[in-house]
C-alpha cells in the first residue's frame, strides 16, 4: 500500500467530510451495546435463575410429604413417556426419512414435506380429539358395536387416556422433529460409504441398519432431543389424561397446596431432566461426528415395486393420517357441527390471541435483531455466551418459566406495594404479577430463541464487506442495519415474526399461570371446554390453532421444495 498524504475531500462532499465524526460516535456506540446487551441477558435469564435458585430454600417437611406421595410416580410417569416417545419417534421419523430420502415410490415427493405437517398439531388438542373419536360414546366403537352386536363392556378395547396412549398422541406430533434432520442427514451421505457397503454384499436394510443408521445417529439424537424436551414440557395432554407428571404436580402444589418455594423446586428438578437431555445431545455430536472424503455424490437411490412400494405407501401415509389428517378432519367435522353457535366470544378470544401474539413476536423480533446485530458489531467470547444465554429459554418448560417469572414478580409488586403504603399511605396494587405484562415477558423468555436463530442465520448470509462498505460511506452502526441489513435480510424477519406468532398461540401452560383474572386466549379456552368433555365446542378454537401452526410447517415445506437435489 502506498503512503501518502490524505487528500481533502471535495467540497460538498458530506460523507466524507462526515466520516471522522461518525467514526467517534458509532465506536462510542458499539461501545456503549455490550452493557444493554449484558442486561437484556440477564433479564431474560432471570426466571431460570430463579428457579435454579429455589433449591437453596430447601424445606424438609415439604419434601419429605412430596418424596412419600406423589415424587416418585412423577418420576417414574416422566421417565415412561420419555422412553415410549423417544422410542416411538425414533422409529417414525427415521423410517420414513430413509424411505422419503433413498428409496423411490409413488407418493414420495408429496410425503417428503407432507410428513411435516403433524407439527402444526398441538399435543393436547390431538389428544382430546382422539378421545372423542375412541372412547365409549365416540363413533369408533359406537360403529364398532353396531357392526359386531357386542354391548358396552363386553369386549376389551384400549384405553386411550393411559400412559401408552399419551406416548403415542406425542409420538404422532412430535416424530417430524426426528424425521426433518434425520432425512437432511441421510440426503447428505455420500453414496462411496454405501456402494462399498454394497460391494461387501449388504441390502437395503443391513446397509441401512449398518451404515445409514450410525452415520446419521447426531442428527437422529438431536432430533430425538427436541422431541423428549417437548414430552418434558407438555402440561395438556398429560392433564387432559389424568398423568401425574412434573408439569401436572407444579401446578398442584403451586394452586393447590399453596407452596411457591416447593413448586419452584419441582421445577427446578424438571430442568434437571431438561439439561440432562441437552447434554446428552450435546455428547453424542462431540463422540459421533462421521465425515465423507472425496468428492462427493448423492446416495444411490433404491427404486421399489410391487409389494415393497406398497409397503413404503402404507408406513409414510399411517403417521401422516394418524398424526394430522384424521384428527384435522375431526376438528373440522366438529367445528361444522357447531358453527351455528359460534358467538362473538371467539371473536374476542381470537383477537386477544392475536394481538399478544403479535406483541410478543413483535419485541421478540426487536430483542433477536438487538442481540444478534451485537454480537456482529461486538466480536468475542463475552457478547456470544450473552447471547446464547439469552436464547436458551426455547429448552425450558413453559410451566417452568411460569414459575420463575411469578416469584420476582409478585416480590417486587408486594415491596413496591409496601414501601408505598408506609411512604404515601397510598397501594399501588399489581403493577406486573398477574398483568399482560409478566405473560408477555414469559412469552419472550420461551419464544426468543425462535426469532433470534432466524435472525443470526439472516446476518449470517451479509457479507463483512458490506458493513465495510457502509462505514466508508460515513454510515453509523444504526444507519448500516437500516440501510444495509435490513432490507438484505427482509425474508429472515418476516420468517422470524411468523415463526414466535405460532408458538405464542399454541403455548398453553405459561399462559394458565400467568394470564389476567378472567382473560382466555384460544389454547386456554379450548384446553377449558375439552377438560369439561365439551368437545364440539373446543373444536373451534382447537382448529383456528392448528390453521395458524400451519404456517410454519408451509415455511419448512417450502425450503425442502427448493432444496430438493434428490429426484
Amino acid at each position: 500500500m502506498a503512503l501518502g498524504p490524505t487528500p481533502l475531500p471535495a467540497e460538498g462532499d458530506s460523507a466524507a467530510l462526515a466520516a471522522p465524526h461518525t467514526a467517534w460516535w458509532g465506536a462510542a456506540f458499539v461501545r456503549s451495546w455490550r452493557p444493554g446487551l449484558l442486561l437484556v441477558t440477564a433479564l431474560l435469564a432471570l426466571p431460570v435463575a430463579v428457579v435454579v435458585g429455589s433449591l437453596l430454600r430447601f424445606d424438609t417437611a415439604v419434601w419429605g410429604h412430596l418424596a412419600g406421595t406423589v415424587l416418585p410416580g412423577y418420576i417414574t410417569n416422566s421417565l415412561v413417556l420419555m422412553v415410549g416417545v423417544g422410542l416411538g419417534t425414533f422409529v417414525l421419523g427415521t423410517g420414513t426419512a430413509w424411505l422419503c430420502a433413498v428409496c423411490r415410490f409413488p407418493g414420495r415427493r408429496v410425503f417428503e414435506w407432507a410428513l411435516l405437517l403433524p407439527l402444526a398439531m398441538p399435543a393436547y388438542i390431538i389428544a382430546y380429539t382422539y378421545t372423542g373419536l375412541l372412547d365409549g360414546a365416540g363413533p369408533v366403537q359406537t360403529g364398532l358395536r353396531a357392526f359386531s352386536g357386542w354391548e358396552t363392556g363386553s369386549y376389551a378395547f384400549p384405553e386411550i387416556r393411559s400412559r401408552s396412549g399419551a406416548a403415542l398422541m406425542l409420538t404422532l406430533v412430535l416424530y417430524p422433529y426426528v424425521y426433518l434432520l434425520a432425512r437432511a442427514s441421510f440426503l447428505e451421505q455420500s453414496a462411496s460409504a454405501l456402494n462399498v457397503a454394497r460391494t461387501l454384499g449388504l441390502g437395503p436394510w443391513r446397509m441401512f441398519t449398518r451404515v445409514a443408521l450410525p452415520m446419521a445417529r447426531p442428527a437422529i439424537v438431536g432430533g430425538l432431543s427436541l422431541a423428549l424436551m417437548e414430552t418434558l414440557a407438555d402440561y395438556g395432554t398429560v392433564k387432559y389424561f389424568g398423568i401425574s407428571t412434573f408439569t401436572t404436580g407444579i401446578f398442584r402444589t403451586w394452586f393447590g397446596m399453596g407452596d411457591a418455594a416447593a413448586a419452584a423446586q419441582l421445577a427446578a428438578i424438571l430442568l434437571a431432566f431438561v439439561f440432562a437431555v441437552i447434554l446428552l445431545e450435546r455428547a453424542s455430536r462431540r463422540g459421533a461426528q462421521y465425515h465423507h472424503h472425496g468428492t462427493w455424490q448423492p446416495a444411490p437411490a433404491f427404486h421399489l415395486t410391487g409389494w415393497r412400494a406398497a409397503g413404503a405407501f402404507v408406513a409414510c401415509l399411517a403417521p401422516l393420517a394418524l398424526g394430522f389428517l384424521v384428527p384435522a378432519g375431526q376438528l373440522l367435522t366438529w367445528s361444522l357441527e357447531v358453527a351455528g353457535t359460534i358467538d362473538t366470544e371467539f371473536a374476542t378470544l381470537a383477537g386477544r390471541s392475536v394481538g399478544l401474539a403479535m406483541i410478543t413476536a413483535g419485541l421478540a423480533l426487536v430483542l433477536a435483531l438487538f442481540l444478534a446485530y451485537g454480537q456482529r458489531l461486538l466480536p468475542g467470547r463475552l457478547p456470544a455466551a450473552a447471547v446464547r444465554v439469552a436464547g436458551m429459554g426455547y429448552a425450558v418448560p413453559g410451566t417452568v418459566i411460569a414459575v420463575g417469572v411469578v416469584i420476582p414478580f409478585a416480590a417486587f409488586d408486594n415491596v413496591l406495594d409496601g414501601w408505598m403504603r408506609e411512604a404515601f399511605g397510598v397501594s399501588t396494587g399489581l403493577l406486573l404479577s398477574g398483568t399482560l405484562a409478566a405473560l408477555v415477558f414469559a412469552y419472550l423468555v420461551r419464544f426468543l430463541a425462535v426469532s433470534l436463530n432466524t435472525v443470526e442465520s439472516g446476518l449470517g448470509r451479509v457479507r463483512a464487506s458490506m458493513d465495510e462498505a457502509a462505514r466508508t460511506l460515513g454510515h453509523g452502526p444504526l444507519a448500516t442495519l437500516r440501510r444495509v441489513h435490513l432490507p438484505l435480510i427482509r425474508g429472515s424477519l418476516l420468517t422470524a415474526m411468523l415463526l414466535v406468532f405460532v408458538d405464542v398461540l399454541k403455548e398453553l401452560p405459561a399462559t394458565l399461570v400467568l394470564r389476567p383474572f378472567d382473560f382466555n386466549t384460544l389454547a386456554v379456552r379450548a384446553f377449558e371446554l375439552a377438560s369439561d368433555e365439551r368437545l364440539r365446542e373446543a373444536a373451534p378454537p382447537a382448529l383456528t390453532i392448528v390453521a395458524a401452526g400451519l404456517i410454519p410447517v408451509i415455511l419448512l415445506s417450502r425450503s425442502i421444495t427448493r432444496a430438493r437435489d434428490h429426484g
